[in-house]
């Protein structure tokens, strides 16, 4: 091997000075401020309220699927391909399950993944108005999707990346 080729120069760039420099200062201390740690923590318990509390409203009891949640998906939410029973169904587990795995930062990737997938569908095809709150709660997901849980988690103590 060519010694002459395998050697690389580091180019070092001046730091900025003036308005430039004081910003760059600034964003440097929020960003120690506030860690990814903290961003992870606030985001899975933020995005598992909403699902968690939307799925309290159709069960009673602990997990027994209520009426008003089949008359929903019979009626109002007409998801395709998916018999209204199996569907509310399986978003009440899913609006459960999902959110504690969240909370408990364990599996974090896929049930945010899965919450990801949930949300398409409800904006493809239950609420396509509803495109704001859609896109913020993707947000929420897509950053746990892309970044994990964060030290305060069963994933990281569990070494499940």
């Amino acid at each position: 091997m060519n010694p002459v080729l395998s050697t690389t120069t580091a180019v070092t760039r001046p730091e900025p000075t003036g308005l430039r420099g004081l910003w760059h200062s600034l964003a440097g201390g929020l960003t120690r401020l506030v860690p990814h740690d903290a961003l992870a923590l606030v985001n899975r318990i933020a995005i598992a309220a909403i699902f968690f509390l939307s799925g309290r409203t159709k069960v009673d009891g602990w997990l027994t699927v209520n009426d008003s949640a089949y008359s929903l998906f019979q009626y109002e939410y007409q998801v395709p391909l998916v018999p209204f029973e199996i569907a509310a169904n399986l978003a009440a587990w899913a609006e459960h399950l999902f959110p504690l795995l969240l909370v408990l930062g364990l599996f974090t990737r896929l049930s945010a993944l899965a919450l990801l997938g949930m949300t398409l569908v409800i904006q493809v095809f239950v609420y396509p108005d509803a495109w704001a709150t859609h896109l913020s709660w993707a947000g929420l997901l897509l950053y746990l999707v892309g970044r994990g849980a964060g030290t305060l988690s069963l994933d990281r103590w569990l070494r499940i990346r």
